[in-house]
């Protein structure tokens, strides 16, 4: 045995002998490295193979770049037609630049995605500091995500991502998962979920992100919901979910089954509304943080509004208007004596006034400055509702008519595409007169087309007139976008 080892220790002893002549380093140990243990470089094209076969997945698919400065995509064969390249398998990755490390964008489109290749790139996005959008979809079949997948996705989007466009046509999920992607502090701005066989309840739960008393989506921009199964029932879940909604100025819900009854109350939004009393004892409460007025004299509509509390003339629960008058009537004496005795001993006595005057100013001077901060205080407990004025709650036009308190309707959003539904010209008039409300901001595109009345009806060309006007670019109020076309 110590032979053998004493063997070992010369071969090795040689080995670093012809290392150091040939300037070559000794072949290192082979490890067994795996799946949990690998390290991303952020390099799709050296990260996906490599954890694909760590899982022991068979006919991994090739990735394939395309950079926005060269605009040319690296294709598997030139010459393959369009038809061909949607139904190839491979990863397509969008490059910021020439670099491998700047990949923008991923699109999967075409083929399946099953647990194990969803596992690589989960474990990929976490590395890509870069990426903004995601494409996931598929228009023929399912694409295999599951509504475990789309939970981990809104696991993985944490609030340093950089991803804002997700792209999940084409893939019915049985719990309609997609709201977990629309939460309060979820960063997404553009929200594709075309073809995806949302029904009344999937509204419900995307209408319940959107906006609630509670909470609300500040950065949701776009929201496509086309070709889907939405009905009367899921219309009124997202009018109830844009009441309170300030942030969406995007949505099509073309091609769905919607009626005359959820296209009133989506109507309604647009135009002023009266709040519930949920929301009129939510508003109370924010008034209570922000302007501290009694709680029960608004709930049923017959407290003063936020202008009225926005007043000088109002409670001060901490007293600290009563401090400032006392402190203003203390002044106003200190300063008249001072002023008299000036005018009527003029330079009887110079030396002492100007002795007793500097400590008397310093002194009125140090009392005014030591409120000062109060004042800044109270300037920016001011300024704290411009803020926070998100919440429609809070809106400074809220009024009240006929015992309710009205807020205006939401003038957000810009785009609204209700083509291809089942609404008929008993919608129009409450389209109509919610438009004429929207005196600032509001709707620049209104799409009606393909519904049960009549293109040449008065109503829809009064419409269709009015957005018209409204439009900068002055395109036709029905003009059909990319998703209003067939399906």
């Amino acid at each position: 045995m110590m032979k053998k080892k004493g063997k070992e220790n010369k071969a090795h002893a040689a080995e670093e002998d012809v290392s150091k002549q040939t300037g070559q380093l000794p072949p290192e140990p082979v490890t067994c490295l795996t799946f949990d243990d690998y390290q991303c470089t952020g390099n799709v094209q050296e990260d996906f193979p490599k954890l694909c076969a760590l899982l022991d997945i068979k006919n991994i698919p090739p990735v394939h770049c395309k950079s926005t400065e060269t605009e040319e995509e690296e294709l598997p064969e030139e010459n393959e037609t369009r038809i061909t390249q949607w139904w190839k398998l491979y990863l397509c990755v969008d490059l910021e630049d020439k670099t491998t490390l700047s990949c923008k964008g991923l699109r999967i489109t075409g083929w399946k995605i099953d647990e194990h290749i969803w596992k690589v790139l989960t474990k990929m996005l976490q590395h890509l500091s870069r990426l903004q959008s995601v494409y996931l979809f598929c228009s023929f079949w399912k694409a295999g995500l599951t509504d475990e997948m789309i939970t981990s996705l809104s696991n993985t989007l944490s609030v340093g991502s950089s991803l804002r466009v997700v792209y999940l046509d084409g893939n019915p999920l049985p719990n309609h998962s997609y709201h977990l992607l629309l939460s309060e502090d979820s960063l997404i701005n553009r929200l594709f979920l075309r073809n995806n066989q949302i029904g009344d309840e999937g509204a419900r739960l995307i209408g319940s992100a959107l906006s609630t008393t509670k909470t609300a989506n500040k950065n949701l921009l776009f929201l496509n919901l086309a070709f889907n199964c939405i009905g009367n029932a899921g219309a009124a879940y997202l009018a109830q979910g844009l009441r309170l909604n300030r942030a969406l100025i995007y949505l099509s819900l073309a091609n769905n089954q919607i009626g005359d009854s959820g296209a009133a109350r989506i109507s309604k939004i647009l135009g002023e509304f009266p709040l519930t009393h949920e929301e009129v004892v939510e508003r109370r409460k924010l008034l209570i943080e922000k302007q501290g007025l009694n709680f029960w004299s608004d709930v049923d509509g017959e407290g003063p509004t936020l202008s009225e509390a926005n007043t000088p003339v109002k409670p001060d629960p901490k007293g600290n208007a009563k401090k400032k008058e006392v402190a203003k009537k203390e002044e106003k004496p200190e300063k008249a004596p001072a002023s008299k005795e000036t005018l009527k001993k003029g330079a009887q006595k110079p030396p002492k006034t100007p002795d007793k005057a500097p400590p008397a100013k310093g002194g009125k001077a140090a009392g005014k400055k030591k409120p000062a901060p109060v004042e800044e205080k109270s300037t920016n407990a001011l300024v704290e509702p411009e803020v926070e004025i998100v919440n429609p709650l809070l809106d400074p036009l809220a009024h009240r008519k006929d015992g309710h308190v009205f807020l205006p309707g939401n003038s957000t959003l810009v785009y609204l595409s209700l083509a291809g539904n089942a609404i008929t010209e008993e919608s129009l008039p409450l389209f109509l007169t919610s438009l004429e409300q929207q005196t600032e901001g509001g709707l620049l595109r209104l799409c009606l087309n393909r519904n049960n009345f009549s293109p040449d009806c008065e109503l829809f060309n009064k419409i269709n007139h009015l957005l018209q006007l409204r439009d900068p670019k002055n395109r036709p109020a029905t003009e059909p976008g990319q998703d209003e076309g067939h399906k």
